[in-house]
């Protein structure tokens, strides 16, 4: 049998977390989960997943400190990230796609079958 896919959710809003976690976990995956960027950091550190959706804005540490601190980390450097931002601000989306961030996604303009459809494309790549 196939390994699951393992991927980290780092989202503060409760909500949008457990509704990508059920998600997620209804398509197979296998879902980890954090409510901060320290959180998220030290979770994906220890537990290495495929891929990581990751919140901009959040409490003790925002997503792009995070995706730097990842980013120093040999394992991390190559992890696929993909940000969940309210941003349409294009300065963090450019300052995170230098820090190598593959793709985002824009709170407003998605649906959860988007979501689905957008890891789905990155973990098959």
């Amino acid at each position: 049998m196939k390994n699951k896919h393992k991927i980290l959710i780092v989202e503060d809003e409760e909500p949008l977390l457990n509704a990508l976690t059920d998600k997620f976990s209804r398509e197979g995956m296998e879902v980890i989960t954090a409510k901060n960027g320290q959180e998220g950091l030290d979770v994906a550190l220890a537990k290495k997943p495929d891929l990581i959706l990751l919140d901009v804005i959040m409490p003790k540490m925002d997503g792009i400190t995070m995706l730097e601190k990842l980013r120093e980390d040999k394992w991390g450097e190559n992890v696929e990230v993909i940000l969940l931002t309210n941003l349409t601000d294009a300065d963090k989306v450019s300052e995170a796609v230098e820090k190598g961030v593959r793709d985002y996604l824009i709170k407003s303009d998605w649906k959860l079958e988007d979501v689905v459809k957008k890891v789905k494309e990155k973990l098959s790549e």
